[in-house]
């Protein structure tokens, strides 16, 4: 055992085989030839199985989905080391088949004038599936209310102030566009201006690139049909909202519904930009301002209430009939048992749940991850490989309303995710369009994606993935030069709980369009009944090579997370982020001299910070094979799985669920620096008072702390 020794730790003449073992590395080879096998025909028919039903949460489709998961992760050939359903009993809505939603224009006499469509339009044989959800958003409240009708844009702050300015709100009903800010905000701004109701539509000049003739539409072609309807969750903050930090199990206390925090208490549907049309082209008052206009073919006004004509004095009555229930949903988990290290695990995850056949969203990313688990599972059930960390596969239930399943496993492994999970790779969406890689996450995983993405070739040209998505989306870093530019991580999707609230490092891979092609904000068919198989395959990613592609970039990344002797993660890429956010900071640096605040300790923090992210970086670059001794192994990886962690304050945000990542968590401010400084900064900026900017100063520190911890991280485990 002499081995194990400092005095023994770089002999190699003292070193048994075992140790030798314990540091073999990541295996080329093994990479290429699971590349090659990803098959694009078997992720196809991946694709079509998953998507032949609407699967909401919870429904009939979505337990057989959960059996089909199981059934593969347990094949006898193909199989993984252990698979399981894990259930929560998760707090849900729906909306009444019997008494479905709907928006009415209503005379002075009461009779409707207009109903919008209780149903999208039977273009193919999938709308006519007797299972679709009817179009509502989840957890909107109940009520009827009826009022005059206003267009109010995106339903943003700033917008209803524009009315309010020169209208009166109180008691009417706001007609807002999806964008520029979340759905639920949208209706809490709405409140606050005196609004009783939302409509929320889809615009074609912000989905369609302005088209909406139906000879342009689906199927004809990939945009939006005129009856198209987004559904969504209508609540800020994620996880099953009446056990926050608890998983919701049948002990589990609930809190009274009351006390939900984020959610809207006006009514609010969504329509068709077809229904649109009818009401917002109707509409009297002044033109809405230029960057207001959409692509209705008609000049929008404001309101409120209708110009004389077809419907007059008429008023706009919303009628939501939404059921709020506790349901089981389960979580199916993967499992394969790493080799050297067992208790470190890397996750590889995607939701199963969508709001109706979901083929984009979620199950392009599960026909992803079935077909890397079949290559994987072979190769294990063979006896050809085991990796040298644990894998855990997840395919998570009801993330549609609110990323309720990954959140719940969160909590319930709350201690064990935390101390062992060495990153979290997401691929929700796994294909958006057919362009480009698009990458969004947390710097330590930017060097790993690069090093995946130049092992890939795209699929329409020459260009190796990495040289692609530099061509289409890049920046230029001061130490690599020009490369391409990965994104932030908000709450989109389930790498939240994991980033915002265990600290673990992240990443979201996808592919995408070309924004020089198109303006979309998303795919068109997002969370429509026209998200189908037929929509997929014809107009998304014809021939599946995107999908192939996003499978060979992803179990790249995972192999690499998996295998690698020291964690492919780059301690110095966050030395980037903090020297920007304190750039940005700087623009505070007037102001915060009135009120003695200073910078200077938060400069002091970051050079800190880089110092020991270069040392790091050198010190491993630098060890020799004698060197790479179990132990001092896994003292320089748990440096690096734990960076993240270290930017952690549980205290940072008070009032706001799960958010303890200092650098990430979101904000209302629009300079991208830390979101609690900055956020607290516009606050104090638009107050002048005290109070507020003793809090811009408790932020700093927040701040200054968090860069510390890190460096100290980062730093010779023996100084102090």
């Amino acid at each position: 055992m002499t081995s194990l020794t400092p005095h023994a730790e770089g002999n190699t003449d003292t070193n048994p085989t075992w140790v030798k073992d314990l540091a073999q590395d990541l295996d080329e080879n093994l990479i290429q030839q699971f590349m090659k096998e990803v098959d694009s025909e078997k992720i196809k028919e991946n694709l079509r199985i998953l998507s032949e039903k609407p699967h909401v949460a919870t429904s009939e489709a979505d337990e057989k989905l959960v059996q089909l998961m199981l059934a593969r992760w347990n094949h006898l050939e193909t199989g993984l080391d252990e698979a399981k359903a894990e259930r929560y009993n998760v707090f849900l809505s729906f909306p009444d088949e019997k008494n479905p939603n709907s928006v009415k224009v209503l005379s002075p006499d009461g009779s409707a004038k207009f109903t919008s469509q209780e149903t999208e339009s039977q273009l193919t044989n999938d709308q006519k599936d007797p299972n679709i959800l009817q179009p509502f958003l989840a957890f909107a409240p109940n009520g009827t209310v009826k009022g005059k009708l206003v267009y109010a844009n995106e339903g943003k702050i700033s917008d209803f102030q524009y009315l309010a300015n020169t209208i009166s709100l109180n008691g009417t009903i706001a007609i807002v566009r999806y964008g520029g800010t979340g759905r639920v905000n949208k209706a809490i701004n709405a409140a606050k201006f005196g609004v009783i109701g939302v409509i929320i539509y889809t615009d074609p000049k912000d989905i369609n690139d302005g088209k909406s003739n139906p000879a342009e539409t689906y199927p004809h072609s990939w945009h939006l049909p005129p009856s198209g309807v987004e559904r969504g969750s209508f609540k800020e903050n994620f996880g099953d909202q009446l056990t926050p930090y608890y998983p919701a199990k049948e002990y589990t206390y609930r809190i009274p519904e009351s006390e939900i925090k984020g959610i809207s208490h006006i009514p609010a549907q969504p329509i068709g930009f077809e229904d649109a049309r009818t009401l917002i082209c109707e509409l009297d008052g002044p033109s809405a301002p230029e960057n207001w206009q959409g692509a209705l073919g008609c000049s929008y006004n404001t309101g409120p209430g209708f110009r004389s004509g077809n419907f007059g004095n008429s008023e706009v009555q919303v009628n939501v009939y939404n059921t709020r229930t506790i349901r089981s949903s389960a979580n199916v988990m993967g499992l394969i048992r790493g080799a050297v290290e067992p208790d470190r695990y890397i996750i590889y995850g995607n939701h199963r749940d969508s709001w109706v056949h979901g083929a984009i969203d979620p199950s392009s990313g599960t026909a992803v991850m079935l077909e890397i688990t079949r290559i994987l599972g072979t190769k294990l059930k063979s006896g050809k490989w085991r990796p040298r960390r644990t894998i855990i596969f997840g395919s998570w239930g009801a993330e549609e309303f609110g990323l309720i399943g990954s959140t719940e496993f969160a909590e319930d492994y709350y201690s064990k995710l935390r101390d062992r999970t060495v990153a979290y790779i997401n691929v929700d969406i796994s294909v958006f369009a057919n362009a480009t890689l698009r990458v969004q996450g947390t710097p330590p995983a930017q060097g790993v994606v690069f090093a995946a993405s130049k092992q890939v070739k795209t699929p329409k040209n020459d260009l190796t993935v990495y040289d692609n998505w530099k061509r289409h989306s890049n920046r230029t870093s001061p130490l690599y030069g020009v490369i391409p530019q990965i994104g932030t991580l908000g709450i989109g999707s389930d790498y939240a709980p994991f980033l915002h609230y265990l600290g673990i490092t992240c990443m979201d891979i996808a592919y995408t369009y070309d924004r020089a092609v198109t303006s979309a904000r998303i795919y068109p068919a997002y969370h429509t009944a026209f998200d189908t198989f037929d929509y997929a395959s014809k107009y998304v990613d014809p021939g599946f090579t995107s999908h192939q592609t996003v499978a060979r970039t992803a179990g790249n990344v995972l192999l690499r997370l998996s295998d690698s002797l020291i964690l492919p993660l780059g301690a110095r890429d966050y030395g980037e982020t903090l020297d920007g956010y304190y750039q940005r900071a700087e623009s505070f640096r007037t102001n915060l001299s009135k009120y003695n605040i200073s910078l200077e300790p938060l400069k002091l923090a970051i050079d800190r910070f880089k110092a020991a992210a270069e040392s790091l970086e050198e010190s491993i670059k630098n060890l020799a094979d004698a060197d790479k001794t179990p132990l001092k192994i896994r003292r320089i990886n748990d440096q690096l799985m734990l960076l993240d962690r270290s930017f952690l304050n549980d205290f940072a945000f008070p009032g706001r669920l799960y958010f303890s990542h200092v650098l990430w968590a979101t904000r209302s401010s629009s300079v991208a620096t830390f979101p609690g400084l900055a956020d607290a900064y516009q606050t104090a900026v638009e107050s002048d008072l005290r109070q507020h900017w003793d809090l811009v100063h408790r932020q700093l520190t927040v701040a200054i702390q968090a860069v510390d911890n890190a460096a100290s991280t980062l730093e010779t485990v023996t100084k102090i």
